[in-house]
């Protein structure tokens, strides 16, 4: 390699470096067009613009519903943006949502709409900000790791698009929000599983739309 190449390439700031080698390394999990690859209540997800689009601005949700993958995942790092929608922007009230999320290491319950598994959050709950939060849905059902509040609030765009980023490795569970880590998260229980299908939420509540786009993944050796 010219000596002057390599030079710019090691100058490379390290953001680029990984950036690129993500994009040599990963697939698409969403063609952009059609939902080949997930399953799902198609009432309640579409694709338009390039985007898997859930929910309805039109209707309320009336219970958590979600769209998952056909395949399961072990190691990996999930790249996707992700951008919610208000019915009535004019009241937006920190307890009237809108909250999505997204799924991993999980898998459907028989018999019910809800998945059970890990959710890296986006949106609002509790009267609060869940941006790049972990929660564990319908298994303890409780908030396992949270970014600072005042760190989550200046990285969130509201109304706009906000890229999460998602990296398993065994035990180890990290998310990241527009670039920056707001968990970094140690499964202490060795009988949660470390594999299962990835989905995408709506959850319950007021008409809202939770829009998805730009959905790579990279397996780990």
């Amino acid at each position: 390699m010219n000596k002057l190449i390599l030079l710019f390439v090691l100058a490379l700031p390290h953001s680029i470096a990984l950036a690129d080698d993500f994009a040599d390394s990963s697939v698409q999990l969403f063609d952009g067009q059609t939902l080949a690859g997930w399953e799902g209540d198609a009432y309640w997800f579409r694709v338009e613009d390039k985007s898997i689009v859930a929910g309805r601005i039109d209707q309320a949700i009336p219970h958590n519903v979600f769209l998952c993958t056909t395949a399961n995942y072990d190691d990996f790092e999930l790249r996707l943006d992700v951008k919610l929608v208000r019915a009535d922007e004019s009241e937006p009230g920190p307890n009237a949502g809108p909250n999505a999320g997204v799924q991993f290491r999980s898998k459907r319950i028989p018999g019910d709409t809800e998945v059970s598994g890990y959710q890296a959050d986006a949106g609002e709950a509790w009267g609060r900000s869940v941006w790049g939060a972990l929660f564990d849905e319908s298994r303890r059902k409780q908030m396992l790791a949270e970014g600072d509040p005042e760190l989550v609030e200046r990285l969130t765009k509201p109304d706009d698009w906000n890229s999460l980023r998602i990296v398993c490795r065994g035990q180890h569970v990290q998310i990241f929000l527009n670039g920056q880590q707001t968990v970094d998260y140690i499964e202490e229980d060795k009988d949660i599983p470390v594999y299962g299908m990835i989905g995408l939420q709506i959850h319950s509540g007021p008409a809202t739309e939770a829009w998805y786009r730009n959905i790579r993944i990279r397996q780990f050796q």
